[in-house]
């Protein structure tokens, strides 16, 4: 038997759309959960400590634990009897910040380094083959292009259904700030509440705002930029009966002169922070919401060996 039979996989939160960038443009961000996984003979054993204790499933329906079958088979190596994980969360579950695609590329990462402890050899997937798999679990490559990259990434996929991305530069001068709410929503009817079809002219304006939204957060950002170029016609409106608050706080933000989107499917409010909007954000929040401001994180999903750290 080859390779280790135990590793630490450090997964960070992300932020997907950015307001006009829907199921498109993504951001990584100095929150993580680290999943310490090893191979068991004794059937599946989840501990989790933080975010989601208590809450989600102990054994083989985890999250993780599926995500890890799910690349075994991909990979062709043989099942382990059983896993053991031991997750320390950060991430806050069902607010946007991307809790799921972290949990998928954790397992995705921690059966690919494992599986020469199964199977005896050395081979296994590429990172394309990574970033091909998270999408297809995750249903849209948004928010595991960032986890798995870090950074800004925009990410599409081909005409053949092949998703791809790319990494930008964020400026140093544009400092996210996470506005986090003490209640949860849910991606699925978030998605659940968007149109089949949108207006053209909607259309038009997000590709536009889309486009002036790289350009300002790649370069340095001019005031009042941000402002218009997290402009969105395409999903927020729609989703705001499903979370009033997070419409309302955006709206009251984005009057004060704030750049605030939703983040993901919410209801966390994402702010893009400069100097001249950061004395703006703490009067419109109030007491019930978490103000975390947070770096960008830049280099992705991360896997150790225990012998290693």
């Amino acid at each position: 038997m080859t390779g280790s039979s135990s590793v630490v996989v450090r997964v960070p939160a992300t932020s997907a759309n950015l307001g006009p960038g829907y199921d498109t443009l993504g951001l990584a961000l100095d929150l993580y959960d680290e999943v310490e996984v090893a191979l068991s003979d004794d059937g599946v054993t989840v501990e989790v400590e933080g975010q989601g204790a208590g809450e989600v499933d102990p054994g083989e329906g985890h999250l993780i634990v599926k995500t890890m079958r799910a690349t075994f088979d991909r990979m062709g190596v043989p099942q382990p009897s059983g896993v053991t994980l031991r997750c320390r969360n950060r991430i806050p579950h069902a607010r946007g910040l991307g809790s799921s695609s972290a949990a998928i590329c954790a397992g995705i990462l921690a059966a690919r380094a494992l599986a020469p402890a199964l199977s005896g050899t050395a081979g296994g997937i590429s990172d394309d083959d990574v970033f091909a798999l998270a999408t297809e679990l995750e249903g849209h490559p948004d928010n595991v292009a960032p986890c798995l990259a870090g950074g800004l990434t925009i990410a599409w996929s081909e005409r053949s259904g092949t998703p791809r991305m790319v990494k930008l530069p964020l400026h140093e001068d544009v400092r996210p700030v996470v506005l986090i709410p003490p209640f949860r929503s849910s991606t699925k009817e978030a998605r659940g509440l968007l149109p089949k079809e949108v207006p053209h002219s909607d259309a038009a304006v997000n590709a536009g705002r889309a486009a002036l939204l790289v350009a300002a957060l790649t370069r340095m950002p001019e005031p009042g930029l941000l402002l218009a170029a997290t402009e969105d016609r395409l999903h927020q409106d729609y989703r705001a009966p499903a979370m009033p608050q997070t419409a309302d706080l955006v709206r009251r933000l984005r009057t004060a002169g704030v750049p605030a989107v939703v983040s993901g499917a919410g209801p966390t409010v994402l702010v893009f922070s400069t100097s001249d909007t950061e004395d703006l954000i703490a009067p419109e929040v109030g007491t019930d919401w978490l103000i975390q401001p947070l770096n960008v994180h830049l280099q992705g999903a991360g896997v150790q060996f225990p012998e290693t750290r």
